[in-house]
């Protein structure tokens, strides 16, 4: 495989026509092309009077050793780690939660001919989204059927991003299976892909109607209530019925509380990891456009992104995260009596409001980690505060900028109109954030507004809280990903090993291959 980098284009043009254009430009001879694709496409927008896209192109030649060639760098085909399956039980294997990580296990244990049984404790995604919309119409809450809980995970609800800092052959499987399932597939080659949560909904009803076709089976509105162990081997699961297995893939979430807590009371070793809490910030998508991109530009661009990082002197550090262009805060409450948020946009990304996570870092030392589950009761704490503070009806807590920088009660919505459903309390976040949150966030505010002008617009709208950003639990494992009891299997974001749909659907595929080798 052959690659052209850095192939720059200043106008708007369809994927053929970029091909095209590649061959020109680099004297191809078409006829000795076997394949040709995009590889990977980004936009370069350092200096705003020459925003430009940016593209990798790869192609295969029929003799790529020809010396006019010799100019292209020569990229490696991906190969996926090779491995035998060594499994030989009659036991059908169990995978807790059907988010990325307990759907892609399921999907590598059926393309490997076996037939797993899915227990999630939420709805169906269609039934879900139901669900969802009901409580933002109403502030009636489903605690089993929410943006946390139910088929296809919290990354449902939010806006289906696909980045992720870990490096592992298994990204690029995780992409194509979306492709495969219904993702566009401009996902294979953005330098950040997004599937939005409208697509995401029917590719996560593809991918289960695939597992069924293959033997799976999905047990929705089951939850798991007990696991039971011999001689330090699971040996079978609780919900309704006694489900006998020796492999169980705990693919939980981060926000099962009562499943860490019978863990733990169970013999489970985990510890307490460090987390994230802070808000959701919003502005007007066109101010981020004009921030990022400039004025001058004629291309047709997506809605710009950022991402932002911030060390305060104090040692604590503030960072952007899950940055939803064109989107809405969400209201993710998984537990009565508590305001949880979290952000969401549909494909298109084509809302008025930008919204992005603007967290603080929460490490054990911040709490007291004497036991494993109590940064846990932090975040719930924390929870329970921005709901009382946001009239006690589910209502979010929401406070400008400007006001929350000078540590006063908003009065008023300005320019920019905050999102969240049901509804929104103007309040003083200071109120509740721990005083090293709130002062970290307004050392970062100040800070990000030097680098995207606007940030600290004073009618940015701030709504809290965002506490369920990671889990604040790691459930131990082994090399073979086992914890200390045989046949358990932690996987994905609730066990701490991810942080997103990416990492956590990798996970999923690993832990799989383990069930399958042992």
């Amino acid at each position: 495989m052959l690659r052209i980098n850095n192939f720059k284009i200043r106008k708007d043009l369809s994927d053929s026509e970029i091909l095209d254009l590649a061959i020109e430009k680099n004297n191809l001879n078409k006829d000795d092309i076997t394949n040709i694709f995009i590889s990977k496409k980004s936009i370069d927008a350092r200096k705003k009077d020459d925003v430009h896209y940016s593209y990798s192109i790869d192609f295969e030649v029929k003799n790529e050793n020809s010396s006019k060639y010799k100019k292209f760098a020569k990229v490696k085909k991906l190969e996926y780690p090779q491995f035998n399956i060594n499994r030989k039980s009659t036991l059908r294997p169990v995978i807790v939660g059907a988010g990325p990580a307990g759907l892609f296990a399921g999907l590598t244990l059926v393309q490997n001919g076996f037939k797993p049984i899915i227990i999630e404790q939420g709805k169906n995604v269609e039934e879900r989204k139901k669900d969802i919309e009901e409580f933002q119409k109403t502030g009636k809450l489903d605690t089993l059927s929410n943006v946390q809980f139910g088929e296809g995970g919290a990354g449902t609800f939010s806006d289906g991003k696909l980045t992720s800092g870990i490096n592992s052959p298994y990204c690029r499987k995780v992409l194509e299976e979306f492709v495969n399932f219904g993702a566009p597939k401009q996902i294979l080659y953005l330098t950040k892909p997004h599937i939005g949560t409208d697509n995401l909904i029917n590719i996560i009803k593809n991918m289960r109607e695939y597992i069924i076709s293959k033997g799976g089976e999905f047990l929705f509105n089951e939850k798991v209530t007990d696991f039971e162990f011999i001689d330090n081997q699971i040996s079978a699961v609780y919900c309704s019925k006694k489900i006998e297995t020796d492999s169980v893939i705990l693919a939980i979430g981060h926000s099962s509380r009562d499943t860490f807590e019978k863990l733990y009371a169970k013999g489970i070793k985990m510890e307490a990891k460090d987390f994230s809490v802070g808000v959701r910030i919003e502005h007007l998508q066109s101010e981020i456009n004009k921030a990022q991109y400039g004025t001058l530009t004629k291309l047709k661009l997506p809605p710009a992104e950022y991402k932002l990082a911030y060390h305060s002197p104090s040692k604590h550090s503030c960072y952007t995260f899950c940055m939803c262009p064109g989107g809405q805060v969400m209201a993710s409450s998984s537990e009565e009596g508590t305001i949880v948020t979290n952000g969401m946009s549909n494909f298109a990304r084509d809302g008025v409001n930008a919204n992005s996570a603007l967290l603080v870092g929460v490490t054990t030392a911040n709490f007291d980690s004497t036991s494993p589950l109590n940064g846990m009761y932090f975040q719930k704490d924390l929870e329970e505060k921005a709901f009382r503070l946001g009239g006690s009806n589910y209502n979010a807590p929401v406070q400008r900028v400007e006001d929350f920088i000078s540590n006063k009660k908003s009065t008023f919505i300005g320019s920019i109109k905050p999102s969240y459903k049901p509804g929104v309390t103007l309040s003083n976040l200071n109120e509740i954030l721990p005083d090293f949150v709130a002062q970290t966030l307004k050392e970062g505010l100040i800070y990000f507004d030097t680098k995207l002008k606007g940030f600290a617009n004073p009618d940015s709208i701030l709504t809290g809280v965002e506490t369920r950003t990671s889990s604040p639990v790691r459930i131990l494992r082994n090399e073979n990903l086992v914890s200390n009891i045989d046949g358990l299997y932690p996987c994905g974001e609730g066990a701490g090993y991810a942080g997103g749909i990416m990492s956590a659907a990798v996970d999923g595929i690993k832990c799989a291959i383990e069930v399958l080798k042992h």
